[in-house]
């Protein structure tokens, strides 16, 4: 599974917009993806910043969902969003590297790699 949370700005005035356009892209997103296994939308009480949990089967699901929904998001962002910032859980494969290469201008990337969880077992590297 590889995990991502996206944060945004809603435009000041724009939340009704930002939400219409949020549903067209969860629409998209149910009628395309094939490999998107969380994409839940949260919004901070004042209506300012949204925050987007996202997971997929593997790395290249990432890269489906965004060819899916381009046109859609850079609808939201022109118009109703800005600040876009993605943590990344997990390595990407060679072809989401590339494309996060490509988009570093436009969406500022944090990378985690995974360390330990209660679900699998990791060694630590201890030099």
């Amino acid at each position: 599974m590889y995990e991502v949370t996206a944060r945004l700005t809603i435009r000041a005035g724009h939340l009704d917009g930002f939400t219409c356009q949020a549903a067209e892209l969860m629409r998209q997103t149910r009628e395309k993806d094939t490999k998107t296994l969380r994409y839940d939308w949260f919004l901070s009480a004042d209506g300012t910043r949204c925050e987007v949990h996202e997971a997929y089967a593997d790395a290249d699901g990432l890269l489906e969902h965004h060819h899916h929904i381009a046109d859609a998001k850079a609808i939201l962002f022109h118009d109703f969003a800005q600040d876009h910032d993605m943590t990344l859980y997990g390595e990407p494969s060679p072809a989401l590297a590339e494309a996060i290469t490509a988009m570093a201008g436009h969406v500022t990337f944090h990378r985690y790699t995974f360390l330990a969880g209660l679900g699998a077992h990791a060694e630590l590297y201890v030099a």
